[in-house]
């Protein structure tokens, strides 16, 4: 097995040590966030593998943007219109999806070909063709310390998913929405479900559900 020291991450060759560390945390969930300026009404679209759960009750969760020193878009677009979408992607587009994180002079909805829907009246548009989509308010912004990395909590608002995927006990079979998920900065897997298993009691035994 091979070993490294922080001292041979931070001496590598800068595009190793990005993909390198980017791999380390395994899977990641994958989103298209979508946004829209509070003034121009301009979409903005991107993929993020940094979005993670914060709560359920009340139902929040967590986006990880870098540091906030240059243009970022779907950052600024979320801290003044005080709104974002969050998208699952699938195998049918996930180039598209991909595509979406270049540099863009117009909308990315436009560039790569997605489709915007409006749901309810909620401002920010989501992407048509997701099969889960999540409408969400800003609730609170935090800049780490350690990093300047800014943390984005949402408020859930909206839910919108396909009924055949929604189990009785909540559980979403992310494999019946043809979930992509994400590793390291641009490779791309199609999760495979093994089981679901029993709550761990230390006086039981692990069962399959």
């Amino acid at each position: 097995m091979k070993h490294f020291t922080q001292k041979d991450i931070l001496e590598a060759e800068k595009g190793f040590r990005r993909d390198f560390v980017n791999c380390l945390s395994g899977y990641k969930s994958l989103n298209l966030i979508g946004t829209i300026h509070a003034e121009t009404k301009k979409t903005n679209l991107a993929p993020f593998s940094q979005v993670f759960h914060i709560g359920a009750s009340p139902p929040l969760v967590g986006i990880l943007f870098r540091p906030h020193s240059v243009e970022r878009h779907t950052l600024e677009n979320i801290l003044q219109s005080k709104c974002f979408t969050l998208n699952h992607v699938t195998e049918t587009f996930y180039k598209a999806a991909h595509h979406s994180s270049a540099r863009w002079k117009d909308s990315e909805f436009e560039a790569t070909g997605l489709k915007e829907e409006y749901i309810d009246g909620f401002k920010a548009p989501y992407v048509a063709a997701s099969p889960l989509k999540i409408g969400c308010s800003l609730a609170d912004v935090l800049t780490l310390a350690i990093n300047e990395t800014v943390l984005v909590i949402g408020s859930i608002e909206h839910v919108y998913l396909e009924e055949a995927a929604l189990g009785e006990d909540g559980f979403i079979d992310l494999e019946k929405l043809g979930t992509v998920t994400s590793s390291g900065i641009d490779s791309y897997h199609l999760g495979k479900k093994l089981a679901r298993l029993t709550y761990a009691k230390p006086d039981q035994p692990v069962k399959e559900i």
